[in-house]
């Protein structure tokens, strides 16, 4: 009779090829939108500037809860965006190893590995591994307080509660929209019929924990959750069928596993014990959390509910009575896997003649960089041989400010008082106060020019 664990060294081959493949990308110089727009350059400015609030209509996420970025300030002082973007691959790690933990309450071995592949092998999981964003930070924060919610269901200990909550503010403190994982603990709570006192412990607990950041926030902007429901950032209602298109026309989106499957489940879901029940119950409420969430961004903002969902598609998998389904499943999982190793190896094989000093990161970031979309980056060294320490330069245009690498202001955060000898523009016209500014420089690769008024 055909057995699973037969499948376990492939398995395995297929976990450890993923994490190489992520790993090349994770060395490589930073790309992505995100990262250059706040996720780096906000920690980089509160090196450079000593401070945590930054006014202005560009990096005003600068006051929303940043745990991870916090851990990113050491990394870039130390070693610049390739230790953060490590850190950020650590935490998909990490969330490896507790989703394993996770499933082995309900599942074999072997068909804990199959979770971990069916998780990592989304593409959006693997983008996320080679990026210094926060999303694999927050997934790893709340697969960690599922893990000691369906603990506590089975042992009964309320450390394991306690512990829960710790993670989910956490979670919260990482990204805010986490906050939406605290609602669905409670209503699983209360299907549970769990002690009121206990639940309102939780909260307590899971709000403590972010609550210097909502304090900080109030006291710089009178909103507690700055920028949402201000004019910078409208919260408006998003429950629109076409969200559901969202993660699947990403350029990274979900697996197609979890849609195919999708039919099983309902036929297996009678077959779940009670933790295995939570699990599929957390699954359902969180994706309505999504659903419903303002904004939603697609598949990265689903993906810290992928582990959830991988075990229930694997658990319902292991509850078939038919062989040959149960099969074509398995190996519809392993081919998905293979497809993803290779699509995001093919991707990541740019970072390779970096890593491999064949190329140099100037090189590298002077022609992978999208200057059309305002990121910035000294391609001829000019601000470098240049701009001296003592001076200043204004910034109107550059939206992606990381790889600034000379003393600047940008006309989003100017004060008053600002002082500055130097105006640079990319993409955009030089503001008409500066009309009688001599232009002394341009670059047509990166659109900038740089004026002085000697």
């Amino acid at each position: 009779m055909w057995k699973i664990r037969k499948l376990e060294p492939i398995l395995i081959l297929i976990l450890f090829a993923e994490g190489i493949v992520n790993l090349i990308g994770a060395l490589g110089p930073e790309l992505g939108f995100d990262a250059l727009w706040y996720h780096l350059t906000l920690p980089k400015l509160f090196i450079e500037q000593e401070k945590i609030f930054i006014p202005g209509n560009l990096l005003y996420y600068s006051l929303m809860p940043k745990l991870i970025e916090l851990l990113y300030i050491p990394a870039i002082y130390l070693g610049g965006e390739t230790i953060a973007k490590v850190t950020h691959f650590l935490f998909g790690i990490g969330s490896l190893i507790v989703l394993y933990k996770l499933s082995r309450f309900f599942l074999s071995k072997s068909f804990s590995l199959l979770v971990l592949v069916v998780f990592y092998s989304n593409l959006i999981v693997a983008w996320q591994s080679i990026t210094a964003y926060i999303d694999l930070g927050r997934t790893f924060f709340e697969v960690l307080a599922l893990f000691f919610i369906v603990s506590y269901f089975k042992n009964k200990e309320d450390r394991d509660l306690t512990k829960s909550a710790l993670s989910i503010g956490l979670a919260i403190s990482t990204k805010l929209l986490a906050i939406g994982s605290l609602f669905i603990f409670i209503l699983i709570f209360f299907f549970e019929k769990l002690d009121l006192s206990k639940i309102i412990k939780f909260i307590l607990i899971a709000i403590i924990i972010p609550s210097p950041w909502f304090i900080f926030s109030y006291l710089n902007t009178g909103n507690s959750v700055y920028p949402f429901f201000s004019e910078i950032y409208y919260v408006s209602p998003s429950i629109n069928i076409l969200n559901l298109l969202n993660f699947v026309r990403s350029p990274d989106p979900i697996s197609p596993i979890y849609l195919i499957v999708l039919p099983l489940i309902f036929l297996a879901c009678r077959k779940f014990d009670r933790p295995l029940s939570i699990v599929a119950i957390y699954s359902l409420l969180s994706f309505i959390v999504w659903f419903i969430t303002p904004q939603t961004g697609g598949g990265r903002f689903i993906m810290p509910y992928l582990p959830a969902f991988s075990i229930v598609v694997v658990a319902s998998i292991n509850f078939s009575k038919n062989t040959l389904i149960k099969r074509y499943l398995i190996a519809l999982i392993i081919l998905i896997a293979v497809s993803s190793i290779i699509y995001r190896g093919v991707a990541n094989a740019k970072y390779l003649p970096v890593l491999f000093g064949k190329e140099s990161k100037h090189e590298f970031l002077s022609k992978n960089l999208n200057f059309d979309f305002g990121d910035f980056y000294d391609t001829d060294n000019y601000f470098r041989d240049n701009i001296k320490p003592s001076d200043k330069v204004l910034i109107y245009g550059t939206h992606n400010l990381y790889y600034v690498n000379f003393p600047f202001t940008h006309e989003s955060w100017l004060a008053p008082d600002d002082k500055f000898n130097y105006v640079m523009t990319q993409n955009v016209d030089l503001p008409g106060r500066f009309s009688d500014w001599k232009q002394i420089y341009s670059n047509e690769r990166t659109h900038v020019k740089l004026y002085s008024k000697d």
